[in-house]
């Protein structure tokens, strides 16, 4: 008996009500994009669908939105991907895991990583608040950003080591910058459970608030970074994104030319 074919979905677009759909919502207020996983039913488990609007979500932000809070309904911020794509059958419309096997699944999964990717631009500051379970690509959604307030009963655990598979959502790096490779090999390695406690002792969490106060405390940070000119945001948050991969006297040269740039914007030189 023959398999049926598969269709693939080529995603949504630009329309809000089919981002909801997948189980993400935006809401835009000036300088600020909430984006919010909204299917706490499922405790927000992920799918293909879910990161084709999240990607979409990125691209269609307008050009004065300055923050993106990551925010989840329900006592999960996200349990991971949907455990149907592991079975043969996978989620309706979608390529199982076991079918990325075939064909060019490299690109596949490189559609996925933009989903996760486009938090890091420098032009925007992205907080994600986090509570109760951050699962597998849950865990590398809430890596993606750039700061994470965490609720007291936040659980981080990566998974897909214990799967058999590696965490390929764009994960792997923020963990390693932010923890170190032997402690980031550790959780990785053993898939165990990273508490509130341990991720601020780490340096996983920037801040660690009762649960009540998870979505209040996003808000005020965020409205600190929004309080800072946003030429020199973008610069620095460059200067430190780059910060790894130089040496100090290329670290050096980059703070000057930086500080030369905003010199000259601040003083009208060159216009």
């Amino acid at each position: 008996m023959s398999t049926p074919a598969r269709t693939t979905h080529s995603g949504p677009g630009a329309d809000p009500a089919d981002w909801e759909r997948t189980g993400v919502r935006l809401h835009v207020a000036d300088a600020t994009a909430t984006v919010t996983l909204c299917r706490p039913e499922r405790r927000n488990a992920q799918s293909p669908a879910l990161w084709r609007a999240l990607a979409a979500i990125g691209r269609s932000l307008p050009g004065s939105v300055r923050l993106v809070i990551l925010r989840a309904e329900g006592l999960s911020f996200s349990a991971g991907l949907d455990r149907a794509m592991f079975s043969p059958e996978g989620i309706p419309g979608e390529r199982s895991l076991l079918e990325l096997a075939t064909g060019d699944g490299e690109a596949e999964i490189a559609g996925f990583q933009e989903a996760f990717t486009w938090w890091r631009r420098p032009d925007l500051i992205t907080v994600a608040a986090v509570q109760g379970h951050a699962v597998g690509a849950g865990f590398q959604l809430a890596l993606a950003c750039d700061l994470r307030v965490c609720a007291e009963d936040v659980q981080f655990s990566m998974r897909e080591t214990s799967l058999g598979l590696v965490p390929d959502l764009a994960g792997t790096k923020p963990l390693v910058d932010l923890v170190g490779p032997a402690r980031a090999l550790e959780i990785c390695g053993t898939g165990r459970w990273v508490t509130a406690a341990e991720a601020d002792r780490i340096g996983l969490a920037n801040l660690v608030v009762p649960g009540t106060e998870l979505d209040a405390a996003a808000a005020d940070l965020g409205a600190a970074l929004l309080a800072a000119p946003r030429d020199a945001l973008i610069e620095t948050k460059a200067l430190l994104q780059g910060a790894p991969g130089r040496s100090h006297e290329q670290q050096q040269a980059a703070e000057r030319a930086a500080q030369v740039r905003r010199l000259r914007d601040l003083s009208g030189v060159g216009e």
